[in-house]
């Protein structure tokens, strides 16, 4: 059995979103049956349903920042029930059984986690469909509780920019007393200054932009470096314990190799088209690192949540409704957003 559910979806990569029908399994003993309220716009959904990465399976319906309420729940699920607020973030499955999975690393699944769209549903058959949608059924082991005390639209981006940017601040150890630079400011980049600031670090942003002077302090940077003065640059240099690059278009990443003290670390959670040229001798001299970080595990994702609660930290959004999508995805590529696009997805019932 299955359910006709209402969605926007990518038919080829060139052709616009644009309503579209798909099945929605109904609730095994493990599943939660989700209405979904608001879903997030990341740059990946442009990505995929552009077909820019080169595997997209069409149709495409976007959406891994997902924000909803449970409708039903199978048997055997004792987490949620019905009525409850309910997330669904970058992942639906994996194999619970490699040592990653073991770790409460499912991001890093040995043998391929299940992504929450575009990826082989080894369920239902056929591909995954993301929150571009009425409804969405999950495995309880892979939806989140959301705080009541946040503005629940704000909160959708959490599961996608908010993760992507705690993770890698609370891996390589963030606190207080160090100095830490966030490079960008976009939609990732708020969210990382957001909790730099949160952690107690001496933050930093790092911008091309003069005009994000003003909207990084209100975000809690202590300071701003433009990354296009040579003098600030070098005024800076050898002093950050830990930079967080958000940056997705081709940059120069020696140059900020170079801000880094010994035993520093660049981590790239932005994701460059091209290979990033690395310069030796920035990385041996200084016995800096340059490392990367995806989102997190599904451990990590609750306790980002349950952070932000505390601390009252949401994404700076723009909502719109569903069929607003293709002017969004053109507005994100100019980064004409502050600093996230979510889809009430209200509209799309309508």
């Amino acid at each position: 059995m299955s359910t006709a559910t209402k969605s926007y979806a990518a038919q080829t990569a060139t052709s616009p979103l644009a309503p579209h029908t798909i099945e929605r399994r109904e609730p095994r003993v493990s599943d939660v049956a989700i209405e979904i309220l608001y879903c997030g716009v990341c740059h990946s959904d442009l990505h995929q349903a552009r077909d820019e990465w080169h595997f997209s399976t069409f149709p495409v319906v976007p959406g891994h920042e997902i924000v909803g309420r449970v409708t039903a729940v199978g048997s055997a699920v004792t987490k949620f029930k019905q009525g409850d607020l309910a997330a669904v973030g970058c992942l639906v499955d994996s194999c619970r059984t490699c040592s990653s999975c073991a770790r409460d690393l499912e991001q890093y699944c040995l043998n391929g986690a299940t992504q929450t769209y575009n990826t082989p549903d080894k369920i239902s058959g056929g591909s995954t469909y993301g929150g571009y949608s009425e409804s969405i059924v999950v495995d309880e082991a892979f939806v989140l509780h959301v705080p009541t005390n946040l503005d629940l639209p704000a909160v959708a981006p959490l599961l996608c920019a908010g993760i992507t940017t705690y993770s890698p601040l609370k891996h390589w150890g963030v606190k207080a007393g160090q100095k830490v630079g966030i490079v960008g400011l976009g939609g990732l980049g708020h969210m990382g200054v957001k909790f730099a600031h949160a952690f107690g670090a001496h933050t930093v942003v790092i911008t091309t932009s003069k005009s994000k002077i003003e909207d990084a302090l209100r975000l809690g940077a202590d300071e701003v470096i433009l990354s296009t003065d040579p003098e600030q640059m070098a005024r800076h240099a050898g002093t950050f314990d830990f930079l967080l690059d958000c940056v997705s278009a081709d940059h120069d990443i020696n140059a900020y190799l170079n801000l880094l003290a010994v035993d520093g670390t660049i981590t790239l959670v932005g994701a460059p088209e091209n290979p990033m040229p690395v310069a030796a001798f920035p990385l041996i001299m200084g016995r800096r690192s340059f490392a990367g970080s995806g989102i997190g595990g599904l451990k990590e994702t609750q306790e980002m949540l349950d952070f932000c609660s505390q601390h009252n930290i949401v994404s700076d959004i723009e909502m719109i409704d569903i069929d607003q999508i293709n002017d969004a995805y053109e507005r994100l590529l100019k980064s004409d957003v502050k600093y996230r696009f979510v889809i009430d997805i209200a509209s799309l019932k309508k």
